[in-house]
């Protein structure tokens, strides 16, 4: 296939700004799938993984293809929440150019200007796709010159700020070169198309040479093992060729099959060349960021630059009373296992093992660990994880934090618990402006420790109305210590089963995590205290039987619904001395000492 017959696209954007649904409508309709098949009825079609159904998120980069007027064209569809950056950096150095989808309504967000940064940095050709203009308080005009605003910021050179604007409605399948969009214009996303063909520019890279590829992303299949995947830098691969490793000279792989993306899935061919997107399976040593080079020339080509992580938390295997029940992995070594080989995978993510054999494990952000938590709970691991932490650097002897910048779209309502809120946090107020009648937005400055937990906060202070999303920014020195926000715990006295009148008990003190019949054990946090102190209660206790009262008095307690927390919820909710033990059928926070001798010995060494 000749360069000027391929097209390499990445789709980026913020979060929830249409990215994967605007592919949606590509691929259905460039007659990927026939008319009969169950593809053209779904949503979020690229989105296979459960998680990021469930989530409404792209959480890991995945690439397609679609045949437009003879021409191939490659889609990268990349995450849109920062805590996946690793993905969004090690996948746009596939591409040419990219098409930067903005929410008719938010207008750039936190995360755009990062994509958007990282994109420019790579010289790609930018399309603006303004999506979502049938809301009902799109503000077109504004979002437009926010988004010149924001690239004459980013711009490093003249042919930056040349950018065609497009407008769309993904969910409906309608793209348009003119706003408002004409009721009687062609109702398709053909201009889109289009445009790619007459904006992007094909690849650059020569087919003269000796081939060299970057390993970008892997795969894995049953029957083909681990498969490659990157973009041909230069030269041609040809079946039977002998390919290596630069790393690694001295093993050579022989090459049995070249497979390009053809919709969703892969077309063998016999040959590829410079520009192409290849997948190559039989390359059992490859990992993202190896480049794959003829025997002829060893040289590696510049390796893939991925921001470093600003989180950790301690990671081990389930130490509970109630350990080894409910999963199928839980020793040190078979967690160790699956986390070496996540690394192959997750750029961003970070392993040491430490001293007392357990590990730490280091991440882009909160939900970046807790989606690793999250699959390994899935997969059948039992495990426990302390406190998330950040990162503090010394740099030139002075102790550093990282620090973000933190984006809040909330109701008019909510604009005094935004405020409240985030000044207990120490939050550096850069932006406040209205939206529109309903909604106002806020830009913050803050170190990063002390907006752990604030998600989940706001979330429920808003009703799950609130819009937050944050961007790292840098490192800065360490500012204030943050006092203890959160109440105290109610912890179990006793191990047995919970009883409607021992919970009743707890919830004179406050609110419960567990209901009826759960089994607990002592250590273990059953629910918040009303205040600051943490205090130990026996939710197995059972009404005593008199001649007055039978045994049938327990059904007449009228209990408040538990309050069952999420994983990030439940990870918000730790304090240092405090685990979460992880198991696929429960989450449970504990006490690290679980009974009251050994937490009282544990305070007064302290």
């Amino acid at each position: 296939m000749t360069t000027d017959k391929i097209r390499n696209v990445a789709v980026i954007a913020h979060v929830d700004h249409g990215k994967t649904t605007l592919i949606d409508a590509l691929l259905k309709q460039t007659h990927v799938f026939r008319d009969n098949q169950q593809e053209m009825q779904q949503q979020q079609i690229l989105d296979s993984n459960d998680l990021e159904r469930e989530r409404g998120i792209t959480i890991l980069a995945k690439n397609c293809a679609v045949e437009y007027e003879g021409v191939h064209i490659n889609i990268i569809d990349t995450p849109g929440h920062a805590d996946f950056s690793g993905e969004v950096e090690r996948t746009l150095s596939m591409a040419d150019g990219a098409l930067l989808i903005i929410d008719a309504q938010e207008g750039p967000m936190p995360q755009t200007r990062f994509v958007l940064k990282k994109a420019l940095e790579l010289n790609l050709k930018i399309i603006v796709v303004i999506n979502k203009v049938d809301k009902q308080f799109a503000r077109v005009p504004e979002v437009i010159a926010k988004t010149q605003d924001l690239f004459l910021e980013l711009a490093t050179s003249d042919e930056h700020l040349d950018f065609p604007i497009l407008y769309a409605i993904a969910r409906e399948g309608v793209v348009s070169d003119r706003f408002p969009i004409d009721d009687n214009a062609e109702r398709s996303v053909r201009p889109l198309l289009t445009s790619i063909l007459k904006e992007i520019p094909a690849p650059k890279s020569s087919s003269e040479g000796v081939f060299k590829m970057i390993v970008s992303s892997l795969d894995y299949n049953t029957h083909l093992g681990r498969i490659v995947i990157g973009r041909i830098h230069q030269g041609k691969l040809k079946l039977r060729d002998k390919v290596i490793l630069a790393n690694d000279p001295m093993k050579s792989y022989t090459i049995e099959r070249i497979m390009i993306p053809h919709g969703l899935s892969r077309t063998e061919v016999d040959e590829a060349g410079a520009g192409e997107i290849v997948a190559i399976p039989g390359i059992s040593e490859g990992h993202i960021g190896f480049t794959l080079t003829n025997p002829s020339d060893q040289t590696a080509l510049p390796a893939i630059a991925v921001s470093e992580p600003t989180l950790h938390m301690y990671i081990g295997p389930n130490t509970s009373p109630f350990s080894g029940k409910e999963g199928e992995f839980t020793t040190s070594r078979q967690i160790e296992a699956r986390l070496l080989r996540e690394l192959e995978t997750n750029l961003s993510l970070r392993f040491e093992k430490l001293d007392n054999g357990n590990f730490q494990i280091s991440g882009r952000g909160e939900l970046h660990l807790a989606v690793l938590l999250e699959t390994m709970r899935r997969e059948g691991y039992e495990i426990e994880v302390g406190k998330p932490e950040v990162i503090i650097k010394e740099i030139d002897g002075k102790k550093m934090e990282p620090y973000e910048e933190v984006d809040i779209i909330v109701a008019k309502e909510h604009v005094g618990v935004i405020n409240q809120e985030l000044g207990k946090r120490y939050a550096e107020l850069i932006k406040m402006e209205p939206l529109n009648e309903a909604e106002f937005e806020f830009l913050y400055k803050m170190p990063s420790r002390n907006l752990i937990g604030l998600r989940s906060l706001l979330l429920t202070l808003t009703r799950g109305t609130i819009i937050m999303n944050s961007q790292f920014i840098d490192y800065e020195p360490m500012g204030q210590t943050l006092p203890k926000l959160r109440l105290g715990a109610l912890i179990a006295e006793s191990t047995g089963d919970a009883l409607a009148y021992g919970l009743n008990g707890a919830q004179q003190r406050g609110i419960t995590f567990v209901e009826p019949g759960t089994a607990v054990y002592e250590g273990m946090i059953i629910g918040q205290n009303s205040n600051e102190h943490d205090i130990p209660i026996n939710i197995c206790k059972g009404k005593k039987l008199t001649n007055m009262r039978s045994s049938t008095a327990d059904t007449m307690v009228q209990l408040v619904p538990p309050v069952k927390l999420s994983l990030e919820q439940s990870l918000d909710f730790l304090e240092p001395d405090e685990l979460l033990e992880i198991t696929p059928k429960n989450i449970r926070l504990r006490k690290k000492h679980l009974s009251d001798l050994d937490r009282r010995r544990a305070r007064r060494d302290a």
